[in-house]
């Protein structure tokens, strides 16, 4: 990368993300690749007169490490991280995302183990402390998105750098919208869902938790859902590339689940009491992210897409729903993707990716660019 490029996007992530101030504590956890970006942040936050806190973090590490694990390791990995995000006000973790596949070889039971263990310490500084994830280009994650390294790191800098402050302004409407609506409909193909979002909050996501952004997001009544939904894009969890993801609920729960590696899902699925009912939807708007690229960062925000997770809620909308997974899947209803519609309250808000109501215009890619 080349500097000022690097320290634009240290900018945006100390001043538009976490809002750094002087005297804070900061913890940046950083991929063992992240280093330009690693030291502009430090060095900004000097400037700022904050005090930056670094972590390392390696996947050939993280990979012997989940190996072995056991729960005397990390109850103890546990209490030192609750400590941690005690002491500190704001979180920044880049990561390197491209890697995923490396653990599919890890057991189920490990990652479970790790997930139980380390939930309480991770919804602690997601609840109640400023933070912001990301991921730095490398050659993995680039030949995931289908992209030269070289490209890759352009699109990802223009992605991160993007204007939010106006992408914020624009989903104002929609978060309106959003909170008083009682019944979704989403139709597409081998999708017909439908459940209420009643009394749910909307959260506008521009920059401020993610870098690329670019969704509101809220949680259907916990047990409203029904119906079966076909998700188009890949989605990577524990490892494993998961692709023709079916889903069909009833009164909230997940009562099938098939798709190219149906055990293993239905494995993960059976995790916990939570982890077969939904937690989240969001409408993801950004008009640069186009085409599934295997970093769910990107995938979750692409122009024309909905998801929905499965597991744990956010506490900013809590549908109650408790879990120790949150596994997001993305549908995108573009005509390049088989299309759909989207209904709130039986009113049409998207057709085929774009908006329609006059409110709403201003997400269509054209005006959000």
């Amino acid at each position: 990368m080349k500097d000022e490029r690097i320290k634009k996007l240290a900018d945006r992530l100390l001043h538009h993300s976490i809002r750094l101030q002087p005297k804070e504590r900061l913890l940046i956890r950083g991929h063992i690749n992240s280093k330009p970006l690693l030291k502009e942040l430090i060095d900004e936050a000097y400037r700022i007169g904050a005090y930056p806190y670094v972590e390392l973090e390696d996947d050939e590490i993280s990979r012997h490490l989940l190996q072995g694990n056991v729960k005397e390791q990390l109850d103890t990995s546990s209490q030192w991280a609750l400590k941690k995000y005690t002491d500190i006000d704001a979180v920044i973790v880049i990561s390197g995302e491209g890697s995923a596949v490396d653990m599919s070889d890890i057991p189920v039971e490990k990652h479970r183990l790790q997930g139980e263990m380390m939930h309480t310490a991770t919804l602690f500084y997601v609840n109640n402390r400023r933070w912001v994830l990301l991921n730095y280009p490398n050659n993995a994650s680039a030949q995931k998105a289908g992209m030269s390294f070289d490209r890759y790191e352009d699109f990802l800098l223009s992605v991160c750098t993007m204007d939010y402050g106006k992408m914020e302004e624009a989903l104002k409407p929609l978060k309106r919208l959003m909170e008083r609506t009682d019944k979704v409909k989403v139709v597409s193909p081998g999708t017909d869902l439908s459940f209420s979002i009643k009394g749910m909050p909307a959260i506008i996501c521009a920059g401020k938790k993610n870098l690329p952004d670019g969704e509101v997001f809220t949680a259907p009544l916990r047990d409203s859902i029904n119906g079966t939904i076909a998700f188009n894009a890949p989605t990577i969890y524990e490892g494993a590339a998961f692709s023709g993801v079916e889903l069909t609920l009833q009164k909230g729960k997940v009562t099938k689940a098939v798709s190219n590696h149906s055990i293993k899902m239905n494995e993960i699925l059976d995790i916990d009491e939570g982890s077969r009912f939904i937690g989240e939807f969001a409408i993801g708007i950004n008009p640069y992210i186009l085409q599934p690229m295997g970093d769910i960062l990107f995938d979750e925000k692409i122009s024309g897409s909905l998801h929905m997770a499965i597991g744990a809620a956010y506490d900013e909308a809590d549908n109650g729903n408790r879990s120790s997974i949150h596994w997001d899947m993305v549908l995108i209803q573009r005509p390049d993707y088989g299309g759909g519609d989207i209904y709130f309250d039986d009113v049409l808000i998207r057709r085929d990716g774009l908006f329609v109501l006059p409110d709403l215009l201003a997400l269509n890619p054209n005006s959000l660019e």
